[in-house]
């Protein structure tokens, strides 16, 4: 699928020279096997290089960085790229040891990683998926995983949506590969992968995620990350200026199903304030357990706080997750606390 679709967008003659830098950039939040509808398939990352090297392109790079609290170098060894770096001797960058350029955009200060920064031609490999916070993800937030942690956190410190579209304006991809495989509807660390055997590309990230957002059943009007972006000058949101083509239609599988609001669902017990995603996804794969086990609704009479504005609260009377939320009353530690931990605190309560 992957080289059908290359071909179909003559990807060799979107890159200046043959001598170009081209890095590659997958979603590798978290250290999980693309079939949990998390992370990008690797199987399209090979095709792309094979394909880039087949047309005489080798300064190809991976460049990625798991979310806060994760590893870089364990999401690469669990789905496969330090096998792939060494068979097609393409170099891995963890963002993580980079080095930064540092450039205030839209009043927000970002530590974009060098090698980004200096990199030719950037191709995006977003997976298109829910998020608990923001809705869904695809080009445009996967960008983030090119900056620091530094300016990561301080994305959450900010509502994330402005500092997305603001890193966008700062630098955004070239090229996007989205993989639309089986991205979970839900959670940005996956969990609930919904098939829909669907790749695409686009040069515009706006444009971009707005199709992507129609896919899954939501008005991009309604994805606050994506019309500041626009705003921004990064794209536009109008699909009357898109040129769709679609190279087959689907066969053998049942239409998507639309997002199931779970997350919604779910959030109505959190209290959350400047959360990162690891902590603020994590604390509702707890209630969802808890709700599987038909122990949520009788269990919780006050809201579960989790973020970083929790720091400087003493409250005896609330109870938290993570380490922001030391000051309360109950707090699991962790920057951030596993799900498994968390859940087995929310059980003690």
């Amino acid at each position: 699928m992957t080289r059908t679709l290359l071909a179909a967008i003559k990807l060799e003659k979107l890159i200046p020279s043959q001598s170009s830098t081209i890095a590659l950039k997958p979603n590798l939040v978290v250290a999980a096997k693309p079939e949990g509808g998390a992370t990008t398939h690797p199987e399209i990352v090979i095709a792309i290089i094979e394909y880039l090297k087949e047309r005489g392109f080798h300064n190809i790079s991976i460049v990625e960085s798991a979310w806060v609290g994760d590893s870089t170098k364990r999401a690469f060894e669990v789905n496969g790229y330090y096998a792939i770096s060494n068979t097609y001797d393409v170099p891995l960058v963890d963002v993580k040891d980079d080095a930064y350029v540092t450039r205030t955009v839209q009043g927000i200060p970002i530590d974009l990683s060098k090698t980004i920064m200096e990199t030719d031609f950037l191709i995006s490999l977003p997976v298109l998926k829910g998020h608990c916070q923001t809705a869904m993800t695809c080009a445009l937030k996967n960008m983030k995983g090119c900056i620091s942690e530094r300016s990561k956190r301080q994305s959450h410190t900010m509502g994330l949506h402005k500092p997305i579209a603001a890193l966008n304006a700062f630098r955004s991809a070239d090229l996007v590969i989205v993989d639309s495989l089986n991205g979970d509807l839900d959670f940005e660390e996956g969990g609930n992968p919904v098939r829909t055997d669907r790749i695409f590309a686009c040069r515009d990230s706006v444009l971009c995620d707005t199709y992507g957002a129609s896919l899954m059943g939501f008005e991009a009007e309604d994805i606050e990350y994506i019309r500041l972006a626009e705003r921004f000058g990064v794209g536009t949101m109008n699909l009357d200026f898109a040129n769709i083509i679609f190279l087959n239609e689907p066969s053998e599988i049942a239409p998507p199903s639309l997002p199931t609001g779970k997350a919604i669902y779910l959030n109505q017990y959190i209290d959350s304030r400047s959360a990162c995603s690891a902590c603020h996804g994590a604390l509702v794969h707890a209630l969802k357990r808890l709700d599987e086990a038909n122990q949520l609704g009788s269990r919780f009479d006050r809201k579960i706080c989790v973020g970083q504005d929790f720091k400087t609260v003493r409250d005896p009377s609330r109870v938290g997750v993570g380490i922001c939320t030391k000051g309360l009353g109950k707090s699991v530690a962790g920057c951030p606390p596993t799900a498994l931990a968390m859940l087995e605190f929310l059980k003690s309560l």
